[in-house]
């Protein structure tokens, strides 16, 4: 197996990238099977959200894979590939299977935690399935990292660390202005953060709630559920000195709010007490509004120090430990898996072996009765099956560490075996051949 990931999310891309990127269910199930008919990809599964558009395929080489699917993945989407390569991440391998079990856990959403990505997972699986674009490799792969995401949210809390970063945002906001019922609240994003934030602020009895973003009808449907108003950017330094409480959370790569508009507001503002929550990553906030008089500015790095040694850091430290265990499980199941073939011809060779002996003895002592061929027939295999044994197990076990498959290609070598016949071991003799990969990290 050689997953590869291909990808942009909001760790990347701005907002804008990844609304031209986005692909809708046909599509993403389209790009898939697209793939699979090229020349380097044998099987494609695409996860398609808000917040990211990732390719997962198994390959045959890394650099035809990543040649493959990210100019397939520039044709889908309609950007050029020059202006999408900037914005793609890629994982190979370990690394490949690390990153998906980290989004089915939620470490990598934008609301850390958060559980929807399971099903989106899930329907996006079967829609690939549907379209044959998915074999054994990555069905096992997604099916692992489902068991991971659940698992994950049965073991931990890590569903309440997003709220929790917000929780703890205004409660140093409520150090700084006092009492928060009444203060004006600006939200500047709409993404799922943001939607957290904008609830939870109402809920707290902000007097107020304006929700402002690039697309100003996303910011319109948000600040109706919290009965607030809403905006584009372009009314950023209005809103800005006027708030009390600004949450900033767009996923745009670069600053959205700026010192120099923090500094403009203050001094509409009369110097008052302002708090900036940055809870972007990348930061929304230029660093250096800091330094600006009567300012406040919280980000997710102060947020960590104030939540490290809280449960919601023993929860994600826990996720990350799962996640860690499941990978070093799954993928040395995976490498075990890869040496089986060799295995399961070698045995295939030696059992013809064995029949061809015993054929040539038949031959040569014509007048062994039925009782004795048996028990000679019995005790040749009984030799040969204790012969391989040893070595069979011991390259199962040495090949599920990394490099191990050297040691198939080693047991290739020595016994003559032809590629070919190794090859055509089918799926169900190899299965039967290694444990259930359900199990592999329990």
């Amino acid at each position: 197996m050689s997953v590869l990931a291909v990808g942009l999310s909001h760790r990347t891309a701005p907002v804008s990238a990844l609304e031209r990127a986005a692909l809708d269910p046909a599509a993403a199930t389209a790009l898939a099977a697209a793939l699979v008919g090229s020349e380097f990809v044998g099987e494609a599964f695409v996860l398609s959200t808000c917040n990211r558009i990732e390719v997962y395929a198994d390959v045959e080489k890394f650099h035809g894979g990543v040649g493959a699917v990210s100019e397939r993945l520039a044709a889908a989407t309609g950007l050029e590939l020059d202006a999408l390569m900037p914005h793609l991440y890629v994982h190979y391998e370990d690394r490949a299977v690390e990153h998906l079990f980290r989004v089915a856990c939620g470490l990598d959403s934008m609301v850390v935690g958060e559980g929807q990505v399971l099903g989106q997972i899930k329907q996006s699986l079967r829609r690939a399935q549907d379209a044959g674009a998915v074999g054994r490799v990555l069905n096992e792969l997604v099916q692992h990292a489902l068991r991971v995401g659940k698992r994950a949210h049965a073991e931990t809390a890590i569903d309440r660390a997003g709220q929790s970063l917000v929780t703890v945002g205004l409660e140093l906001a409520e150090q700084a202005l006092g009492d928060l019922a009444g203060r004006r609240a600006l939200v500047v994003g709409a993404g799922s953060m943001a939607a957290l934030s904008a609830v939870t602020m109402h809920r707290r009895g902000f007097g107020e709630v304006v929700v402002l973003n690039r697309t100003p009808e996303n910011a319109e449907r948000l600040a109706a559920t919290v009965e607030g108003r809403s905006g584009g950017l372009d009314a950023l330094p209005a809103e800005l000195a006027a708030a009390d409480v600004v949450v900033s959370c767009t996923g745009a790569i670069g600053a959205v709010v700026g010192a120099a508009q923090v500094r403009e507001a203050q001094r509409a503002r009369g110097g008052a007490p302002l708090v900036l929550l940055d809870l972007a990553l990348p930061r929304d906030v230029d660093a250096a509004a800091r330094e600006v008089e009567g300012v406040r500015l919280v980000d997710l790095e102060h947020l960590a120090d104030v939540l490290r040694g809280t449960s919601t850091a023993d929860d994600l430290d826990a996720v990350r430990g799962i996640v860690a265990d499941e990978v070093t499980a799954f993928c040395g199941w995976q490498r075990a898996a890869s040496v089986a073939p060799t295995v399961v011809a070698l045995r295939s060779m030696a059992s013809e072996v064995v029949d061809a002996e015993l054929s040539r003895l038949a031959g040569r002592v014509p007048a062994l009765d039925e009782r004795a061929r048996a028990e000679v027939a019995q005790t040749v295999r009984r030799v040969v099956d204790k012969l391989l044994h040893a070595p069979t197990v011991r390259v199962k076990e040495l090949a599920g560490e990394p490099g191990g498959h050297a040691y198939a290609d080693a047991l290739r070598q020595l016994f003559d075996l032809d590629p070919r016949t190794v090859e055509a071991v089918p799926g169900t003799a190899i299965a039967g051949d290694l444990p259930d990969p359900a199990r592999a990290g329990a």
